[in-house]
């Protein structure tokens, strides 16, 4: 058996904007469970995550699903969550409701929210959670466009998921475009952080947000340049690595 590529741990470099690393379970501990699913969510905060990520369509009926690529069904003949109604969904399939009746209103959620026109049952079920359910919504979405327009309508966090090739801005450029619309925070993959991104992400109050996290090191590495937020199926290691840190 290979042996485990040895880290080195220092303290953090940079700080983070708070003070504080977030750790969410990417689909909830889905390197240990069915992702997605009510156990996953579950078995994450039993396992030290602060907080829990996942996927949300909407279906038929306007019900919030929370699944990654909104497909149910046998392989040929699939269909799109939006066209079924929720009561005709796989019970597996897991309701915005239910994972906060699973885990409360307290709970950082982080949510990419493949269907913009789920933004709505989302927030009301926020609402309808209280205790502050709304404001630890972290709501993730690809178009700076979209995110503005709910800017209005939310004190939740609200967060670009990108790629900086993507962008045809500078680093700086786009951090002030994200304070000038409102937008909390930049979510990229997280070989494309580095000390010098952070830092100008930080410069304009925006939170920075690192997502595919699988090793040790790598975890290490976006604390030490003072990352506001990890995404990791593996929430014993990058609970590990957080608390190594502390």
């Amino acid at each position: 058996m290979r042996e485990p590529v040895p880290f080195v741990m220092v303290k953090p470099r940079l700080a983070s904007l708070d003070g504080i690393t977030r750790t969410f379970a990417h689909r909830g501990a889905s390197a240990h469970a069915p992702a997605n699913t009510l156990e996953a969510f579950v078995l994450a905060l039993e396992m030290g995550a602060s907080g829990i990520e996942t996927d949300a369509w909407l279906s038929a009926d306007g019900v919030a699903i929370l699944d990654h690529d909104g497909l149910v069904g046998p392989r040929l003949r699939r269909k799109r969550i939006g066209r079924v109604k929720a009561s005709e969904l796989p019970p597996v399939l897991c309701r915005i409701e239910e994972l906060y009746d699973a885990v409360g209103p307290a709970t950082p959620i982080s949510i990419d929210i493949k269907d913009a026109a789920a933004i709505e049952p989302i927030l009301a079920a926020a609402r309808r959670a209280g205790d502050g359910a709304e404001e630890a919504l972290w709501l993730c979405h690809p178009d700076i466009t979209t995110l503005t327009s709910w800017r209005r309508d939310t004190p939740a966090h609200l967060v670009l998921t990108t790629k900086m090739r993507a962008q045809d801005s500078t680093s700086e450029q786009l951090a002030a475009q994200l304070r000038e619309r409102g937008i909390d925070g930049l979510n990229l993959p997280h070989r494309e952080w580095n000390g010098g991104l952070v830092a100008v992400i930080h410069r304009f109050e925006r939170y920075a947000l690192g997502w595919g996290l699988e090793h040790e090191r790598e975890m290490a590495r976006l604390i030490d340049i003072g990352i506001d937020a990890l995404y990791s199926d593996y929430v014993d290691r990058m609970t590990a690595v957080v608390a190594e840190f502390s």
